[in-house]
């Protein structure tokens, strides 16, 4: 048994979680002030979790430590592709030869770089909203336009608006697709009929696709993820990147799985990326392949009771609040509509007013006004007073 329970200082370790807040969300330096102390706050909002990295991960670090060298390195040792290739097989039904696999600091460095490679600089990048923001950003970065088709929001579930995206994808200068599954924000879970419907669509009209499968392993229990790739097995213009940061709270170590199946494209990732990868991150991710599934099975346990948690006290407390247990991600997704007017800044309101730091709706592209972004990757009483802090505030707001 692990313990989800434990209450870890981070405080000193030059975590973003604690020192990085101003600049992340609120766009400030070290000036900017609060009435609560930096250590009072509750923090719901970067996406990296509040518990302990598994004991398996850190033994495999050790052990990498005991050869006391660590030059320049690149993942060449079949060991790491056997590792992660069965994890895919094992949990997905998936897998992929290993000449397809590049590594990346992170998925977004992966996107920021991709997007220039595939798109000339007339061409648009399209993405479902609300979105990650740095689907944006990718586009942003180097110069290319995009396209947003906002997703259906039926009650807190949400849907592809399919006659909207097609209309998107068919036009002329829409090159390339990011596909985020599971979504986030709304942690849907895509059902297989529904990938099948996309990749038509996406075949169709012969739009590269970048499929960011970041959160797959943190499901609800019960949902099954389905990569894209399993969907569209012959497709040359595929990319699908995953990674343990998410999973196993690796984000610091910075080491993503990128599968770029054309040939050309990934010819000139190798010749343009500085391919040179962490030893400690390898030998970190390969532990986690490897040994760190009874872990996860805990962990997303611990994280479903979170959820059910969540919606019991918003029930009770807000009741206005809109609010659906996500099928995957440990992000929940909060409609406050109900008791804000459009446009206000909700991170600021419950930094000053609760002592809470969360992301708001004005962080995830459109289609997301009103909504709050709350992290429950952290122990039960963390939440419990989080919660507390946050109806107490929007109460009090209406009192």
């Amino acid at each position: 048994m692990y313990n989800f329970d434990e209450v870890i200082d981070r405080r000193g370790t030059n975590a973003m979680n604690t020192d990085g807040f101003r600049q992340y969300i609120f766009h400030a330096d070290e000036s900017m002030t609060f009435p609560y102390k930096d250590e009072e706050f509750i923090r719901m909002w970067v996406a990296d979790m509040e518990f302990a990295t598994p004991d398996v991960v850190i033994e495999g670090i050790k052990e990498r430590l005991g050869a006391r060298i660590f030059g320049y390195t690149r993942v060449s040792d079949p060991a790491y592709y056997a590792a992660f290739s069965a994890w895919c097989l094992r949990r997905y039904g998936w897998s992929f030869p290993k000449e397809q696999l590049v590594m990346s600091n992170g998925v977004i460095p992966a996107l920021f770089e991709l997007v220039e490679y595939i798109c000339r600089p007339d061409e648009k990048v399209l993405f479902l909203t609300p979105s990650y923001a740095y689907f944006k950003y990718a586009a942003d970065h180097s110069s290319r336009g995009f396209v947003c088709s906002d997703l259906i929001n039926d009650g807190g579930c949400y849907s592809i608006d399919w006659d909207d995206l097609e209309r998107k994808c068919a036009e002329p200068k829409t090159r390339l697709f990011i596909h985020c599954s599971p979504h986030n924000p709304s942690g849907r879970v895509w059902k297989p009929e529904e990938l099948q419907r996309l990749a038509g669509i996406l075949e169709k009209y012969g739009l590269w696709v970048i499929s960011d499968e970041i959160h797959c392993d943190l499901l609800r229990l019960g949902q099954v993820h389905t990569p894209l790739g399993k969907l569209m097995p012959d497709y040359p213009r595929l990319i699908t990147c995953m990674a343990p940061s998410k999973t196993f709270n690796l984000a610091g170590l910075m080491l993503s799985n990128i599968i770029i199946r054309d040939r050309q494209l990934r010819e000139l990732w190798l010749e343009r990326h500085y391919n040179f990868d962490n030893p400690l991150s390898i030998a970190a991710a390969q532990a986690a392949y490897e040994k760190g599934e009874p872990w996860l099975n805990e962990l997303r346990a611990y994280l479903d009771a979170n959820f059910e948690f969540v919606g019991q006290y918003l029930a009770a407390h807000l009741p206005l609040a809109k609010y659906r247990v996500s099928e995957a991600t440990y992000l929940a997704w909060v409609d406050l509509g109900a008791y804000f007017e459009p446009g206000e800044d909700l991170p600021m309101f419950f930094a000053y007013k609760a002592g809470v730091l969360l992301e708001g709706g004005n962080m995830f592209v459109q289609n997301s006004d009103g909504f709050i972004r709350l992290n429950l990757a952290c122990p039960r009483a963390t939440l419990e007073e989080g919660l507390r802090r946050i109806c107490a505030a929007v109460n009090a707001k209406h009192a």
